[in-house]
């Protein structure tokens, strides 16, 4: 009977993501800033957190190909190593970004409102970036 009234209802076949291949050279470029990324990106948290006051969790350095950075439901924050070979004040509004994410887990105008106080130029630095992504900087 079961057959009967699922007969016309199909499996949808699930295409994997096959993993991405890196190259030995990006691979050792990935190494030599990692750290550095890392130090740079915990140094502005703590900078910054300083006028928010957010709890958030690790802070991850990942090799990325689409995003400078992310924040997860779990409050932790991921950030691409190469957030290192940006200008400071880009780099510093990637890190703002991704912290008031911990305020504001979206992109409202409460958010925005939230980047603002840390970065009131968000504006500009948010087209300038956008220059550079569409760039080759991350690819």
């Amino acid at each position: 009977m079961w057959n009967v009234i699922f007969k016309h209802v199909r499996r949808k076949r699930v295409r994997r993501r096959k993993p991405r291949r890196t190259s030995v050279k990006s691979r050792t470029h990935f190494l030599e800033y990692k750290e550095r990324a890392r130090a740079l990106v915990l140094g502005r948290i703590e900078h910054v957190n300083a006028l928010y006051k957010f709890s958030y969790g690790t802070v991850v350095i990942r090799n990325t190909v689409s995003r400078w950075g992310s924040c997860s439901s779990k409050h932790n924050l991921n950030f691409n190593y190469k957030i290192v070979l940006l200008p400071t004040h880009l780099a510093d509004y990637i890190i703002v970004h991704e912290l008031c994410h911990l305020g504001q887990f979206n992109h409202s105008a409460k958010f925005w409102a939230l980047v603002a106080l840390a970065d009131p130029d968000y504006v500009a630095h948010r087209a300038e970036l956008k220059k550079i992504h569409s760039g080759t900087l991350l690819k």
